[in-house]
């Protein structure tokens, strides 16, 4: 497919600069000839996101003869629509609220910060196409990969058909992804509406912006362009921010942004978008009463849906539905015994990491008669807000919901030094197996959660019980003493009376 023939790829890499040329010459290559199939593939890899590159490499690296094929952008949402550029952004913000909470540290001559909207956005594009040749069509076909760019559709059990060409195949993977929800809102699709395809197209800050849920995608914008010096109204269906988060961790995210400007409605819906010009007015109706807002822009981020229209996928033998995406089992398999899945086109964990360590479970379980499960996976998120949400395995509700019997240790961070010594605010919550030191769960809020959860994720899947992690040094200071902390507080839970008066008695015998 050229990029003529979906002219939503160049609409959606807008504006067409150097950088984004630079993007799509990766990515989507004008000049790009498919390869001639040459007999049969060991394995068929359809969509080049995360979960698509990683089974295409790791097959082929081992040796297997592997075909790509790609219908629009290499790299997937998080290179072009995600991950990457969203960070950018969130680095630049985090400068702009540093330079205007400076004067808290004692740092003379500061003020709000004046921010170059189009310079921060230049420095994501730039940034997107300095990391693009990781991902692009020239790096994997010098992989010994047979790169396609085109539509995919299976014609059979054991053939797709991309670009008038049949590709015949022993194994393949589903790896096309998903894209977001725009919800069926009256006159929403007149309105100055944006989704995270096209957020990163903007080279003028919007001066009142409305985003129309409050899930990490939208606390993380919301947060972005506030501090860049929009006005921002977060508009949430369910009663609280960060839904699926532990309440007690998500009142410290809500603060934070509100320190930051952003306004928050819960427990409201959008019954009505109508055109003013150039802006837009948002009826939005909550138990308090409608109140209508104006916005200058709208960004959706109600949400994702997996992409498996278009695909063949009845013709191949592959049961999906339009909510929950291609049908596996626990490993990876479809109901055809040739064909898996991996991604947000199959899984509910629709994480840049969890594609790509469902990936690998595809190359044991298909190539070499694998038996690597989905639910023993140790699956660890973050929401890059300021300060971030990390959290790892099961939650109270979880954990209750299975029927197993819980005990939780909380560690707020205002005791930890170097979150004083940083002004920096947080908690972290471990949830054990009542009785034990078994880690079922964590929700960690600093700074740097996304990096510090790691420690705990490592505990979870080694079976390392907090009781061990006590034993742990950690430089001093670092916030990721809290986790020592933690190990410690549990350590104490076990000093009964009982045993104190033993430990009495003995050392009262050594005096």
């Amino acid at each position: 497919m050229s990029r003529e023939d979906d002219p939503g790829i160049l609409r959606d890499l807008q504006p067409f600069d150097e950088h984004n040329r630079r993007l799509l010459d990766a990515v989507h290559p004008s000049s790009w000839t498919n390869p001639a199939p040459d007999g049969r593939y060991n394995m068929v890899v359809v969509g080049a996101g995360t979960a698509g590159l990683v089974t295409a490499a790791g097959a082929a690296g081992l040796g297997a003869k592997v075909a790509l094929i790609e219908r629009r952008l290499m790299g997937g949402d998080c290179l072009n629509f995600g991950c990457v550029p969203s960070k950018a952004l969130i680095r630049a913000a985090r400068a702009a609220a540093e330079v205007r909470d400076a004067g808290r540290l004692g740092v003379v001559g500061t003020g709000d910060a004046a921010t170059d909207f189009p310079a921060v956005m230049e420095r994501m594009r730039a940034i997107r196409a300095r990391i693009a040749p990781h991902d692009s069509a020239a790096r994997f076909r010098s992989l010994g990969i047979d790169v396609y760019i085109g539509e995919a559709a299976f014609t059979g059990p054991d053939t797709v058909q991309v670009g008038g060409r049949t590709l015949r195949f022993a194994r393949a993977c589903i790896a096309t992804g998903g894209r977001p929800v725009v919800p069926p809102v009256p006159g929403l699709h007149e309105a100055p509406v944006f989704t995270n395809e096209r957020i990163f197209t903007l080279t003028a800050l919007p001066r009142r912006l409305a985003v129309l849920g409050a899930g990490p995608i939208g606390c993380e914008m919301a947060q972005c362009f506030a501090r860049f010096g929009a006005a921002v109204t977060v508009i949430e269906m369910t009663p609280q921010v960060l839904p699926r988060e532990n309440p007690q961790a998500a009142a410290f995210v809500v603060s934070a942004m509100e320190r930051d400007g952003v306004r928050f409605m819960v427990g409201a819906t959008v019954a009505e978008v109508t055109r003013r010009g150039e802006a837009a007015e948002l009826l939005v109706r909550s138990d308090a009463g409608d109140a209508r807002l104006e916005v200058d822009a709208i960004l959706v981020a109600a949400g994702r849906v997996p992409n498996v229209e278009g695909l063949g996928l009845e013709t191949a033998g592959v049961r999906s539905d339009a909510r929950t995406g291609v049908h596996v089992d626990d490993r990876l398999r479809t109901g055809n015994p040739r064909i898996y899945a991996a991604g947000d086109v199959c899984s509910a964990y629709r994480f840049t990491h969890a594609a790509d360590a469902m990936a690998r479970i595809v190359i044991r379980n298909a190539l070499f008669f694998g038996r690597a499960r989905v639910s023993r996976l140790v699956m660890p998120w973050c929401t890059c807000t300021d300060p971030e949400i990390a959290t790892v395995g099961l939650s109270d509700q979880d954990a209750l919901a299975a029927g197993i019997r819980t005990e939780t240790i909380t560690i707020p961070l205002d005791t930890v030094d170097r979150a004083i010594l940083d002004g920096d605010s947080g908690m972290l919550r471990i949830v054990l197996r009542r009785g034990t030191d078994r880690i079922l769960g964590a929700t960690l809020v600093s700074r740097h959660a996304g990096e510090t959860i790691s420690q705990l994720t490592t505990a979870i899947t080694n079976g390392i019980g907090l009781r061990k992690l006590s034993d742990v040094i950690h430089p001093y200071p670092t916030q990721a003493e809290c986790i020592r902390r933690a190990a410690d507080a549990y350590n104490r839970t076990r000093l009964t009376p009982r045993v104190q008066a033993m430990f009495r008695r003995l050392l009262a015998w050594r005096r």
